[in-house]
């Protein structure tokens, strides 16, 4: 899907769902309006642009470096990183949620409530790095392997580092300032993987991963400081930290519980099978490439969605509407992507990474299942916050890990394999568990979900079972790879225009609109 057409969909979903009241408040008061909503288009448009590129280009140099630093180590290194996934996961947790959140969420924010934050979250965080240094032997113990410790005390800085940065992230998303958030994100990213590929190359070994995470947390947040300037008030207050809680500390929860489970199966692998770090290294690494191409749709779509759905958020029939839009255009995207995916996994795994990483090849394609499913779970999730049902949000987290457990019970003796089955059952589980709660918000039931985005799927199906069939003969890597991808994009496209589906019209508005502006 093109760039330009992907911005556009942002547009859409605000021309597409105005409500009756907006044409009511067009007649009688046009010249406010018409001031108004350019400026609403142009922004969504904005972000939404810089948006995809920052989770592009990250993922673009994360997977650029990591071509190089799978050739040069062994998938066991890998896995002294997997194993320490679950508790990694808290930095990631302190700048995403809880009171940042809140903050995103409130509109009208004082330096002194900023401030006031920045230091709970520092203090935090301080605590939390000493507690898991102390429990570093303790780490090194139960996975049977004792260079766990000196590793996690070093990795965990990282945590320090991240909520060091956490309030000047969130006022540059509040400001809509995404271009500078890619430059500083880039910037940073570049660093550490330039200084670990150097690491990597004369053999530090695990060393070098674990400097590339510390790196990235240290110039990002220094890059966040030197574009925000802004800088802490001397104050904290409890009071003011109260104010904050009614929603923060459901979401802090809800995320804590999310960053365990969503991480959790390398760790279980390194408990229960002794010396099997390789394993470890195979299943973290296979997740971690199936959600690349996800993660940037989800990321980029909740960016945007944590601006355009809490201002409409009081608008049942418009916030359907949009929501209904969202689905199409994810669904077009993920479904042929993951699909592709699976048929060219193994190919692209030797091509990539030489043979010693097809052991991960079944993970990825598995794992894959849940994967292009999982952006249509963030998009619901921002629907409760904009909606400020923190509670859904809190409850629908309790349920799906109370399943989760229970089918990591069942599959467990299914080895490893089992595991990650469990997963897709899960994501797929939960995912309509979304929808039951979603249909109560806005009226959006999962009937209205098989009608948005199944069409995509079976389309996208039919399109990459044809590539299979067509590549059969073809034995070189290289070229088998570049076939599908051709025919399976191609192909696609062309069911989707001849069943007449939405994104394809989308695609065609597009097309004629840009020759008609060139002619004329």
């Amino acid at each position: 899907m093109p760039t330009n057409l992907f911005i556009r969909q942002a547009i859409n979903w605000y021309k597409e769902s105005k409500s009756e009241e907006c044409c009511l408040f067009l007649q009688q008061q046009p010249q406010q309006y018409l001031m108004t909503e350019p400026t609403l288009k142009h922004q969504t448009t904005v972000s939404l642009f810089w948006s995809f590129l920052d989770k592009f280009g990250q993922q673009l140099i994360y997977l650029g470096s990591s071509i190089v630093l799978m050739r040069i180590l062994d998938p066991s290194e890998y896995g002294l990183i997997g194993a320490l996934a679950v508790f990694i996961a808290f930095s990631t947790l302190l700048i995403d949620s809880g009171f940042t959140r809140a903050l995103l969420n409130r509109k009208q924010i004082s330096p002194e409530e900023y401030s006031t934050v920045f230091y709970f979250n520092l203090a935090f965080s301080g605590i939390l790095y000493l507690l898991l240094f102390a429990m570093a032997p303790f780490l090194a113990q139960l996975f049977h392997e004792p260079r766990i410790a000196p590793i996690a005390r070093i990795l965990f800085l990282s945590l320090v580092l991240n909520a060091g940065g956490m309030v000047q992230q969130t006022l540059l998303t509040k400001k809509a300032d995404f271009r500078g958030l890619t430059r500083l994100n880039i910037g940073a990213q570049v660093i550490a993987a330039a200084a670990s590929i150097v690491m990597a190359v004369n053999g530090f070994g695990v060393w070098s991963l674990v400097t590339q995470t510390v790196l990235y947390a240290l110039f990002r947040t220094l890059f966040l400081w030197i574009y925000s300037k802004w800088i802490p008030l001397k104050v904290f207050s409890i009071k003011l930290l109260r104010t904050f809680t009614g929603l923060s500390n459901q979401l802090l929860l809800t995320s804590l519980i999310s960053a365990v489970f969503n991480n959790i199966y390398p760790s279980i692998i390194a408990f229960f099978y002794p010396n099997a770090m390789k394993q470890v290294g195979y299943y973290s690494q296979a997740n971690k490439y199936q959600e690349i191409p996800f993660g940037i749709l989800s990321n980029t779509y909740r960016q945007v969605s944590m601006l355009v759905l809490p201002e409409i958020n009081e608008q049942t029939a418009r916030l359907k509407r949009v929501v209904s839009k969202m689905i199409k255009s994810l669904a077009f995207l993920s479904f042929p992507i993951g699909f592709l995916m699976i048929l060219i996994a193994e190919p692209a795994f030797v091509f990539l990474f030489k043979d010693k990483w097809l052991p991960a090849v079944p993970y990825f394609r598995v794992l894959s299942l849940a994967g292009m499913v999982s952006p249509f779970a963030f998009v619901l999730n921002e629907l409760f916050i904009a909606r400020e049902k923190a509670n859904y949000f809190l409850g629908v987290e309790i349920i799906r890990r109370g399943i989760l457990v229970l089918l990591i019970a069942l599959l467990f003796r299914y080895g490893i394999m089992g595991l990650a089955a469990s997963w897709v059952i899960y994501t797929w589980i939960t995912l309509i568990i979304s929808l039951v709660l979603t249909r109560k918000l806005i009226g959006y039931t999962l009937i209205n979900f098989v009608k948005d985005a199944f069409p995509y799927a079976i389309l996208a199906f039919v399109s990459v079972a044809a590539g299979y069939f067509i590549t059969l003969p073809v034995h070189e890597n290289w070229l088998f790879l570049l076939v599908n991808i051709l025919v399976v994009s191609l192909l696609y496209l062309l069911l989707c225009s001849v069943c007449k589906l939405e994104m394809t019209r989308e695609i065609k508005q597009w097309l004629f609109k840009k020759e008609y502006e060139k002619n004329n």
